[in-house]
């Protein structure tokens, strides 16, 4: 590893030196191509020098930014799911969010609900899914029951309404702790990721990386948990609000 910005700095020099070829092959060109090889050579060279400046950085460096992008990356995900997972436990309002895992049969095939027909709030209490094709509304009954919703779909002939039934106060303890174990098993999977990242980074010193390059490093994969597991705690708390307020 420590190797390695040496080896890149002489492929560099040696690049360059080919470009100082190119500049002596200009004096056997015409006029007109000696002006527009040299305007290409000198935008070329300012290009590339510059390029060559960042690389005088050790390789280390790259390869610790992609772990800290990485796991950024990663963490970021997680979030994202856990927002998604919670959005869909109900709080007594209507929410089209509650259906986004509903899968209808749609001919043999397994199909998101909102793929196969519109699905909208009426209002406060009411949901109503209208159907694309006709013959699909039992199909996304079927499938409305068997997604565990705690709902009752009524299908009219033209489409199918829901109305949210009033939460009890023993319900809505049940909600709020199904959201708080979704949001543990979100932070789980961030503190997961930083192992997975502070591991790559011991590793990467046992090679060779300075020890206050890593250290740096782990500090910005700690501060990076910290952001992600307090969006989480954010999330859940006005999720808690939400399923609490009668």
């Amino acid at each position: 590893m420590r190797n390695q910005p040496q080896n890149n700095k002489g492929f560099l020099d040696l690049f360059l030196q080919q470009i100082y070829c190119l500049d002596a092959y200009l004096h056997e060109r015409s006029y007109l191509q000696k002006l527009v090889l040299e305007i290409f050579l000198r935008h070329f060279q300012i290009i590339f020098l510059g390029l060559l400046e960042k690389l005088n950085n050790p390789i280390e460096f790259y390869i610790i930014d992609f772990y800290l992008e990485e796991a950024s990356d990663s963490m970021m995900k997680a979030v994202e799911h856990f927002t998604k997972e919670v959005s869909k436990i109900r709080a007594g309002k209507a929410s089209t969010s509650m259906f986004d895992g509903v899968v209808v049969d749609y001919y043999g095939s397994p199909t998101p609900i909102n793929q196969v027909a519109n699905v909208n709030t009426q209002d406060a209490k009411t949901i109503v899914i209208k159907p694309w094709e006709k013959n699909m509304l039992e199909p996304i009954e079927r499938a409305i029951l068997g997604a565990n919703l705690g709902v009752t779909p009524m299908n009219d002939g033209d489409f199918i309404r829901i109305i949210m039934p009033p939460l009890t106060e023993e319900r809505r303890r049940d909600l709020v702790k199904k959201a708080r174990e979704v949001a543990e098993n979100s932070r789980v999977t961030i503190r997961s990721i930083r192992r997975d990242a502070n591991e790559a980074l011991k590793q990467l010193k046992s090679d060779g990386a300075s020890e206050d390059m890593i250290k740096t490093a782990e500090a910005k994969v700690q501060t990076c948990t910290n952001d992600n597991v307090a969006k989480v705690d954010e999330y859940l708390t006005a999720k808690e609000g939400e399923i609490m307020t009668v």
